[in-house]
């Protein structure tokens, strides 16, 4: 295995490991606290839209390290973009649900989740580029 799928395949089982973590903090934490603090719960939907969306490219990371026929190259450079996708638009959706209880600037936030959406688009892309690519 080449050092770079290798540490796709790594950064890919922790952040499946923190999809886990983080759902179910949001699924047996986050609702008390919220209403605790009188924080609309209305705003646990984005969080669980991040989980939704942090499980979905785990798996396409793992996907861009699978597809061994073809342009590795190309599947590598997918593989990254749905790692920082996953970072900006999961990781902006995390922090905006619980921004009353960390005191986080929404004004930064909010352009990094359709960022990371455009970043996922373009991991895709370039992912059926390199399947479009192959010779085979």
């Amino acid at each position: 295995m080449k050092n770079q799928d290798k540490t796709l395949l790594i950064i890919a089982c922790i952040f499946g490991i923190l999809a886990i973590v983080l759902g179910a903090f949001g699924a047996h934490g986050l609702e008390s606290t919220f209403k605790k603090n009188n924080i609309p719960l209305e705003r646990l939907n984005a969080y669980h839209t991040g989980i939704e969306y942090h499980f979905y490219h785990t798996f396409a990371i793992f996907l861009s390290v699978l597809l061994h026929s073809f342009a590795s190259n190309l599947r590598k450079i997918a593989g990254w973009f749905f790692i920082i996708g996953i970072i900006f638009f999961s990781g902006s959706l995390y922090l905006l649900s619980c921004r009353d209880l960390i005191h986080v600037p929404t004004s930064i936030l909010g352009p990094l989740t359709p960022i990371g959406g455009t970043l996922f688009i373009i991991g895709w892309c370039i992912l059926l580029w390199s399947i479009i690519k192959n010779k085979n």
